[in-house]
């Protein structure tokens, strides 16, 4: 197996060393790339065809595999950031993101997305100091109710019901319908004739990169969620792509969708 290790930027930082831009090894690492590379990326492959909220985005990261970029993975800021401490006690801005948007292609391979996210979680770990908890949201239109998270070692906090609209082939939160930017707004109600609405639950994980803010949390753990006792009979049909058009593609966006 190849060694994983941080991966270091050519040039030297103006403090004098290197700086962190991935994680892992030749075969199979993430890696920081442009925002807008990011953005041209998850538009054109994942099913919601917009990227992470440019107002929340932080952090861009590609899934390169033998050097083929084959995955992007977008962490920001949740809908509304000040909130966090909510979640969990004492939590400043700055000290947790959200893994806001994922999409792997099909030619990854098998344990691809569970994999990039634990070397997502290696890297900020390495360049964020700050950042103690990551939190993401496994979309019930995903089909598998977050078992790329329960690989990756987050912990399950429930889910929530949310209310999506599907117009077009894009999908939009509620929230973003009834609460967004006057000029989104305006543009989506003038189509609302057409959506197609969708009630669908949510599942919360969060992984506690600082183990000492788990007894902050406020919210009650629970046991994962199981694929299997919620869809035994076409649970398959959705895992092989039938809902994600050939390719493996989550929303693993805050609650507004974004």
């Amino acid at each position: 197996m190849a060694k994983k290790d941080y991966i270091y930027s050519d040039q030297l930082s103006m403090f004098g060393s290197k700086e962190i831009i991935g994680f892992g090894s030749a075969e199979f690492c993430v890696k920081e790339i442009m925002r807008d590379f990011a953005y041209d990326i998850i538009e054109k492959n994942h099913y919601s065809k917009k990227g992470d909220s440019i107002a929340h985005n932080q952090i861009n990261l590609g899934v390169f595999i033998n050097g083929e970029l084959l995955g992007v993975l977008q962490f920001g800021y949740a809908m509304n950031p000040a909130s966090m401490d909510k979640i969990v006690a004492g939590t400043k801005i700055d000290e947790y993101l959200e893994l806001n948007r994922m999409w792997i292609d099909d030619k990854a391979g098998r344990n691809s997305e569970s994999m990039a996210i634990s070397y997502a979680v290696r890297f900020i770990r390495g360049k964020w100091k700050k950042i103690k908890w990551i939190q993401s949201f496994a979309d019930e239109r995903c089909g598998m109710l977050g078992i790329v998270y329960q690989a990756a070692n987050f912990r399950y906090y429930g889910f929530h019901n949310s209310t999506f609209w599907k117009i077009g082939e894009e999908v939009y939160h509620n929230n973003i319908v009834t609460n967004g930017a006057r000029k989104a707004k305006r543009i989506l109600e003038s189509k609302m004739a057409d959506a197609e609405k969708m009630d669908l639950r949510q599942f919360r994980y969060i992984y506690f990169i600082n183990q000492k803010c788990i007894k902050d949390c406020l919210l009650k753990q629970m046991p994962f969620p199981k694929h299997y006792s919620e869809k035994p009979n076409n649970f398959e049909k959705v895992e092989a792509g039938g809902l994600f058009l050939n390719s493996f593609q989550t929303d693993v966006s805050n609650e507004a969708g974004m």
